[in-house]
């Protein structure tokens, strides 16, 4: 399809928008500014850092914009002086205002890291692993005013393999909606793509993630806790407390286990293995990191760190 480049503001903010960027701009589109959140302190040295989109931006000569809040009037009038055809949003991490949306001549694109009416939140590749879901995809739609209600546009679907965490389904789907992105927009500019009312009987939620629900509970399956593991990789990260000892669990795999034990307790006859039991079968502990320590297998974690079987973690 050949259609003349489009004139784009770009809104985006963590490396899940970076390709969405990068395509847009290898596709001759024409980007008048990006708009991303303020650098950030990060690190143990609190140092103020970029987000990957105005690293990215920059690299690309492009103008970057990074308002605190989206009703500064200067920011307003510069968004209107833009004559953008698009606005597109990619995990952005703000809300837009009607007026805002009301600003570009085809509208607000967004691209959503699930399959639309389904995981409407900013948490939906966690979620649809920790659901222990079978696919997810990425949806593009047209922004109204409520959060991911807006009428669908295109979408694409992907397997969630046993392997995957959230780190790797992230860049997985980063890099499909980059694609999906392009095809919707020109598209739309051409006329041939009309946009479909979401079912709300059909919605379902991915609320924010906090650091508190990584907590391992040790009476779900043991297929539950594994996939809250890779849901939660890399962050805010599975987690669990032997004595009074932050355990942060990287990798696990379920174990079908036959003895009866108390939830969480570390079994018995497994050298170099930390087999926990849970609720139904057990876990089996690949990788974990101590609160002030580096991240290691079990067999090298245990050589500093023994923990005798009979001990319950929690």
């Amino acid at each position: 399809m050949s259609i003349s480049p489009l004139r784009i503001v770009f809104m985006g903010t963590p490396a899940f928008a970076v390709p969405s960027l990068e395509t847009l701009a290898r596709a001759g589109h024409h980007l008048a500014a990006v708009v991303t959140r303020p650098d950030r302190p990060k690190g143990r040295g609190r140092r103020l850092t970029p987000p990957p989109v105005k690293v990215a931006a920059e690299g690309l000569g492009l103008k970057v914009w990074q308002p605190r809040r989206l009703d500064d009037p200067a920011l307003v009038a510069d968004l209107a002086a833009a004559n953008a055809d698009f606005f597109v949003v990619v995990a952005f991490g703000q809300i837009l205002a009607p007026s805002l949306l009301a600003m570009p001549r085809l509208g607000a694109v967004n691209v959503h890291a699930s399959l639309l009416p389904r995981y409407r939140g900013p948490a939906p590749i966690n979620w649809a692993i920790i659901n222990r879901e079978p696919e997810t995809g990425v949806t593009t739609m047209l922004m109204d005013e409520g959060l991911d209600t807006g009428p669908i546009l295109l979408s694409a679907a992907t397997p969630i393999t046993g392997d995957d965490t959230a780190a790797t389904l992230s860049e997985r789907l980063s890099r499909m909606g980059a694609d999906l992105l392009v095809a919707t927009l020109e598209r739309l500019a051409a006329g041939n793509l009309v946009p479909r009312p979401q079912d709300p009987a059909a919605a379902t939620t991915a609320p924010l993630l906090a650091k508190t629900d990584g907590r391992i509970d040790w009476t779900r399956p043991a297929e539950a806790i594994e996939a809250l593991v890779r849901g939660l990789n890399p962050w805010p990260g599975a987690f669990t407390f032997c004595s009074d000892q932050r355990l942060k669990i990287w990798r696990a795999h379920p174990a079908r286990e036959v003895r009866h034990a108390p939830a969480g307790t570390v079994l018995a006859g497994f050298s170099d293995e930390l087999r926990v039991m849970a609720g139904q079968g057990a876990v089996c502990i690949d990788e974990l990191q101590s609160a002030s320590g580096k991240r290691l297998s079990t067999a090298a974690f245990l050589r500093g760190n023994p923990i005798a079987p009979g001990t319950v973690l929690g």
